[in-house]
């Protein structure tokens, strides 16, 4: 065998930039967790994590699902195999009342349409007012109710100033409010985002609720980062590289959205 061919057969798969980001996001959820899933991006990586290094994860839909474990990536949160798969399934109301208000999640996974730089969400509306906006979005669902009250909230979303911007047209899901100490002020139960991943990146909120960014994605410039976002995005002192997916990761993702 060759030095060419040792070098083929030992190179690092190939993989896209929403693979990394959502691998990215499996790796932060731990073996054992309870964890209030949001269908996209979360729900992927959700189910990434229970399929690879946290087989104990305890997923919950907002339909009343709990311990689900699908062998595809749902449709919706109505998807049957949610509840064909689960360990028990309860109303809604039971889900928000007896399981996430009381502070029963440890982990609440939420996407988003809009981000600004203290973790508040927006999937409500952009531009314009709230009765007259330049777009509609799908709307708040449960999100409000597990940014409020679940222990900690991830944010996974794409990146772009689009997306990223200094103040959101209109706070969905509340992350930190204005900063320094608002969400408590308000009397939120949870620690509210304590960690966003993109395609990107990594952000975590300072002491103030500021977004910094902590981590980059291999192949990924800190000037990358700050061009896709809408406000004067501060760099962690001792910034690290997310390391790349490994085959394993890749082959397991891969036969989650083969299988849907």
């Amino acid at each position: 065998m060759t030095l060419t061919d040792i070098e083929s057969a030992t190179a690092a798969p190939e993989y896209t930039a929403d693979e990394m980001m959502t691998v990215a996001a499996a790796r932060a959820l731990r073996d054992g967790t309870r964890c209030f899933v949001g269908i996209g991006l979360p729900s992927t990586a959700a189910n990434l994590a229970r399929t690879t290094h946290a087989p104990g994860l305890v997923l919950v839909y907002e339909s009343g699902t709990l311990g689900s474990k699908p062998d595809r990536l749902p449709a919706s949160i109505g998807d049957g195999i949610l509840a064909e798969t689960a360990d028990a399934v309860i109303s809604v109301p039971e889900v928000f009342n007896y399981w996430l208000q009381p502070g029963r999640i440890d982990v609440g996974f939420l996407g988003a349409a809009q981000i600004d730089k203290y973790g508040n969400i927006n999937t409500t509306v952009i531009g314009g007012d709230y009765a007259d906006p330049g777009v509609r979005l799908p709307g708040a669902g449960g999100a409000p109710e597990i940014a409020a009250s679940c222990g900690e909230v991830f944010v996974v979303v794409r990146q772009s100033r689009r997306s990223f911007v200094e103040r959101v047209d209109f706070i969905t899901s509340l992350g930190h409010g204005r900063g320094d100490g608002e969400r408590a002020r308000l009397g939120m139960r949870g620690a509210g985002p304590t960690l966003v991943i993109t395609d990107l990146g990594v952000m975590r909120p300072d002491p103030s609720g500021e977004l910094v960014l902590t981590a980059v994605h291999p192949g990924v410039t800190v000037a990358q980062v700050r061009a896709a976002t809408g406000w004067e995005l501060r760099v962690a002192p001792e910034l690290s590289a997310t390391e790349a997916p490994t085959a394993e990761e890749l082959s397991a993702l891969r036969a989650l959205k083969a299988a849907s």
